[in-house]
């Protein structure tokens, strides 16, 4: 399954880094960081004033669809992002798979002003104090990929840490989980991690589910205002979209088209 080829690289990757920067190095780091995590919650909460809330994801590629984006500037994508209304902004790190990188949190941080989410695959503490170094607000973590213990010990140290955490789920098991860990921002990831179908109804059979007082946010698949209306219909706060976006000539119209339905 290619989620378990990316968890192994992942984990090649991570030990690597250990020894290349001590999580020690990492930590006195954050004595010089100008960085103070942002209001994730304000952000991602819908409002009568702000309904659809919009996390746009500065991705170039992915394992199932190859180089999404060829003109790939993610600093330049981050403002076009900003410029049409964006609530928040989903960075792809993971290098082998989606062609992210670390950096991209850093430079984008500096031009744009609403909070960062760190995309990757987190399997251990060390890349959450990477993400609170390089400038992230809050970061993914991924139910499916994760044991139970495993989530709420990453998700623990994420709130230590001054991070928030959007946990990720799939089924009835993974919101299990969530809840347990204590998690207050859910993604419903309507592509299956593992086959990358796509259950545009997840969200649907999901959401009845959850504790009212969550964060919903809708995640794959997202393409129109028709859905984002559907979806806020039953519950969803935010919608997380990334391949729509980054197909688009003009990303700054479509961001406020998806959002305003104009």
């Amino acid at each position: 399954m290619i989620l378990d080829e990316i968890i192994k690289k992942t984990k090649a990757d991570l030990e690597k880094r250990k020894i290349e920067f001590p999580v020690d190095w990492l930590g006195r780091s954050l004595a010089y960081n100008p960085f103070i995590p942002k209001d994730v919650h304000s952000a991602l909460k819908s409002t009568p004033e702000n309904p659809y809330r919009i996390i746009a994801e500065v991705k170039k590629a992915s394992p199932s669809k190859g180089i999404i984006r060829e003109d790939f500037d993610p600093v330049l994508i981050a403002k076009e992002y900003e410029k049409g209304g964006a609530d928040s902004l989903s960075i792809l790190t993971e290098p082998h798979f989606f062609q992210g990188d670390k950096e991209y949190l850093g430079m984008i941080r500096r031009y744009v002003p609403m909070p960062l989410l760190r995309k990757d695959f987190i399997v251990d503490k060390y890349q959450l104090v990477e993400a609170l170094v390089y400038g992230a607000d809050y970061v993914l973590l991924i139910a499916t990929a994760l044991s139970t213990k495993e989530l709420k010990t990453l998700f623990e140290y994420t709130r230590h840490l001054g991070l928030e955490a959007l946990v990720e789920i799939h089924d009835k098991k993974d919101l299990t989980k969530a809840i347990f860990a204590g998690a207050d921002i859910i993604g419903i990831n309507h592509r299956n991690l593992e086959t990358f179908k796509m259950d545009m109804k997840l969200s649907e059979k999901l959401i009845p589910l959850i504790p009212n007082s969550k964060i919903i946010v809708a995640e794959s698949g997202i393409t129109s205002h028709k859905t984002v209306v559907e979806l806020s219909k039953v519950g969803a706060d935010a919608f997380l979209v990334g391949e729509h976006f980054m197909r688009q000539d003009d990303i700054a119209g479509a961001v406020k088209s998806l959002k305003e339905g104009k």
